[in-house]
This record gives C-alpha cells, sequence and structure tokens, in this order.
C-alpha cells in the first residue's frame, strides 16, 4: 500500500536523496546523494529501513509537511526545532505519525542539511538505480509546494528505540582529515607548508557541487589533462582559489587534485555555513581511484 506526504511549503532547496548513483561516472554522471551521509545513515538506521532508502533532505529552511497516511519519521541532521501538530518534538528519535499530521520546524540554527527519513523510504522515481534529485537527470530537482511524495506503508510498528547521540558535526573542530591527492607532490614544500597549515573561511560559494573557499595558494603548477575527480576532491585553481567538490560534482576536472578530504571531513564540510574556518590534517596514505 503507499502513502504519501504533502509538501504545504517546501522550504529554500529541498530534495529527495539517497546514496547516490554508481557506476555511472563514464558517462558523466555524478555521483549525488546525501550531502552529509551521517546524518542521512542515521535516520534510516533508527528506522530500520534499508540503508539507501530515500530521504528528504532540506538546506537551509526546512519545508512544512503533512503526512495523509499513518507511519514513521526520524529527523537528523542540522540543528533545529521540530514541531508535530505545533508539539515540540525530538531529533534523533522514532516518532510516530498519525493521518493528517503537519510538521513543521523553526529556524535552522546550526548546520545547512536536515533529513526526514520516513519508514520504508520514499518512493519516488528511480533514475539510473537511484532517487536522487539532480537537474538534467531527473524529471524534477527539487521539491515543489503541492507537491506529493508517495512512500510505502507498513502495517506494522516497531518497538520503539532509545534517542542515540548527535554525531559530532556542528562542534567548534575546525580540522578536516585529507589524504594527498594525485597533484599535491607537485607542491613545494613551502606550498605544502602554507596548505597544511593556514585557516581557510567557508565562501559564500556553497552548493551541492562544491564549496569555495576563502585564502589562496600560491600556484604556479602548468596546466594539466582533464581527470578524474571525486566528491571530496580538494581542487587547485589558476587564481590559488581552493574549491571543494561535493557530492553533485562533475566526474572529471582540469585542475590539480592537491587533497582528498576523508568521508566524514566531507560530511563536515557540508554542514559548516559561509565564514566558518577549517583546517586540513593530512593522513599518511590514501589510494585515489
Amino acid at each position: 500500500m503507499i502513502g504519501k506526504v504533502k509538501i504545504l511549503k517546501a522550504g529554500f532547496f529541498t530534495t529527495i536523496q539517497d546514496e547516490g548513483r554508481f557506476g555511472f561516472s563514464k558517462y558523466g554522471v555524478p555521483r549525488s546523494g546525501a550531502m552529509d551521509k551521517l546524518s542521512f545513515e542515521f535516520a534510516n538506521s533508527l528506522l530500520g529501513n534499508d540503508k539507501n532508502a530515500a530521504c528528504i533532505e532540506w538546506t537551509f529552511q526546512p519545508p512544512v509537511l503533512q503526512f495523509l497516511e499513518h507511519t514513521e519519521i526520524v529527523l537528523t541532521g542540522a540543528e533545529v526545532d521540530a514541531f508535530l501538530n505545533d508539539v515540540k518534538i525530538d531529533m534523533y528519535k522514532k516518532i510516530t505519525i498519525t493521518k493528517n499530521d503537519i510538521l513543521k520546524f523553526s529556524f535552522c540554527r546550526k548546520g545547512v542539511y536536515g533529513y526526514v527519513g520516513i519508514k520504508n523510504g520514499f518512493t519516488t522515481p528511480l533514475v539510473l538505480k537511484s532517487r536522487s534529485f539532480y537537474k538534467s537527470i531527473t524529471s524534477c530537482f527539487r521539491l515543489e509546494n503541492k507537491t506529493i511524495l508517495p512512500y510505502q506503508k507498513s502495517d506494522t510498528q516497531d518497538s520503539p528505540l532509545s534517542n542515540v547521540s548527535v554525531p559530532v558535526l556542528f562542534d567548534n573542530t575546525k580540522e578536516l582529515e585529507v589524504y594527498k591527492g594525485p597533484e599535491f607532490d607537485l607542491l613545494s614544500k613551502e606550498q605544502q607548508s602554507f596548505l597544511l597549515n593556514t585557516s581557510f573561511v567557508i565562501s559564500n560559494t556553497i552548493n551541492r557541487m562544491a564549496i569555495q573557499l576563502e585564502g589562496k595558494l600560491y600556484n604556479d603548477l602548468l596546466s594539466m589533462l582533464t581527470s578524474p575527480v571525486l566528491p571530496g576532491t580538494v581542487q587547485l585553481t589558476p587564481s590559488g582559489t581552493l574549491i571543494v567538490l561535493m557530492r553533485d560534482c562533475q566526474t572529471t576536472g582540469g585542475y590539480p587534485r592537491i587533497l582528498q578530504l576523508s568521508e566524514m571531513s566531507i560530511n563536515q564540510i557540508a554542514q559548516k555555513r559561509m565564514k566558518d574556518k577549517c583546517r586540513f590534517k593530512l593522513r599518511n596514505y590514501f589510494s585515489f581511484v
């Protein structure tokens, strides 16, 4: 049986995301998927869902949702107060929903991306083995007011689960774990030292494709052929600007790939806001695939 959720207010930029598309890079198709995969995984784990079950991902400003059937949900990600029929509810805890319940949120206090997980996941169309929205691949690239989202109803309810600790994504930790990128060793010792001992600032260029950092690294590297890139690849532009590629990034790029963020660091930088600071902490091993 199919349940439905109505989008009363879509928020700033709200999409459907799962783990993303894999196996299509050779066709130039981005991976996409949840920007903060740790929070996404928490939502599905608490609901007992398949790890790839699709969730709502909202950005800065949460949506207002009406549930047209009973179900269960979990809220994770960016720090925000949530209200079910104007009664405050907890994040990181399974919530029972009854017919016509309305979910609202207050102003987002910390972080950027929040998640609404639903029992069994949303069943929007599969495109190239994924439900993740991406412009020019899926029929829509963000949710709009009055959109109806389907999900697979469950006639049984699991026993309640305990609260879990909130992932440490919104504390004052500025260090991002990174590995050497393929072109890291082309940098001089002075350039490497500057890169690893400088606090960079998140610029106002933040989206699902990339995050640009303020603070320039002198770049005297020669131009290079277009080469494979991944989410988390740190590119050095000719002007010395650093660009951290994110989930919707292209599959190839022509700028030197000087660093590669760990999976946890991708989650952490995704939740950073404009003017937040970050530093790179180098690990001693990395295999670029």
